[in-house]
């Protein structure tokens, strides 16, 4: 099988050597039924180790969503997950061979053929692994965004799409505009900054700790708030809360417009 061409401009990223290990292991596959309507269908995973950087951005293009997860190494392993869909096997395969995968700089992209054949599609998903302490910007237009066991200054934009966050520290911020917002805190506190996330439409689900303290904002426009805790405030919930948790902290706010909230207890 021939390969999707990924280029990797190693000049322009951090130089150093690559310290190797035991891998996490790898979820993404091209098991997942990608369904294109009578379209003949072409997937492929390729990988690349890049040397560890301090901000990483990646571009989810048109078509394509996103995981990155924190680990020991000090490098970067980028996984892409090529789709293309066109009228036969051949052309879905052609198709895909166009997909360029740039990483360099501390950016990743794919370029490919212009979008606006209603015949053929393709698409570029990611799973992507970095060290615990990096900074990230992220930015998907149709597909979701999922960000776990990373401390940095990070930011995140998705247009369809959910977002899910997990075991996070630094400052984070980032909006998504048709998708739920789900956030795993964890420890006894947020550290190093705060969260800011909101959603247009879409649920928003929060676990907390027992033993978390922080600054606690959710609100809904149209939608309830259901916790499962006791908690002190003053008046009703009803749309809106500002709460501290256990001695208060730094600000963990997750709001929605259109959608519920729903807080609950997450065991030590």
């Amino acid at each position: 099988m021939r390969r999707i061409t990924f280029v990797v401009a190693v000049s322009a990223l951090c130089t150093g050597s690559l310290v190797l290990g035991q891998e996490p292991s790898r979820e993404m596959t091209c098991d997942e039924g990608w369904q294109s309507n009578d379209q003949v269908t072409h997937c492929e995973i390729n990988e690349t180790a890049l040397p560890a950087a301090q901000r990483l951005s990646v571009d989810g293009g048109v078509n394509g969503g996103m995981s990155v997860k924190g680990w020991s190494k000090d490098q970067i392993l980028v996984r892409a997950k090529v789709q293309a869909a066109a009228e036969s096997s051949s052309r879905a395969q052609a198709l895909a061979r166009q997909i360029v995968i740039r990483a360099g700089g501390g950016r990743i992209v794919a370029d490919g053929p212009p979008h606006g054949d209603r015949r053929e599609s393709w698409s570029v998903s990611y799973e992507i692994f970095v060290p615990h302490k990096i900074d990230l910007s992220l930015k998907a237009h149709n597909g979701g965004i999922h960000i776990a066991d990373v401390h940095g200054t990070i930011d995140f934009d998705a247009l369809n799409g959910g977002v899910t966050l997990q075991r996070l520290a630094g400052n984070v911020r980032g909006h998504t505009t048709n998708g739920g917002l789900h956030v795993e805190l964890a420890g006894n506190r947020w550290e190093d900054g705060q969260l800011d996330a909101t959603t247009t439409n879409g649920g928003v689900s929060l676990e907390v700790p027992d033993s978390y303290s922080a600054h606690l904002e959710t609100g809904t426009v149209n939608g309830h708030i259901n916790i499962d805790f006791p908690v002190t405030v003053s008046g009703e919930i009803d749309r809106r809360l500002s709460i501290n948790l256990g001695s208060g902290g730094p600000l963990v706010r997750a709001i929605t417009t259109n959608g519920g909230v729903s807080i609950r207890r997450k065991s030590s």
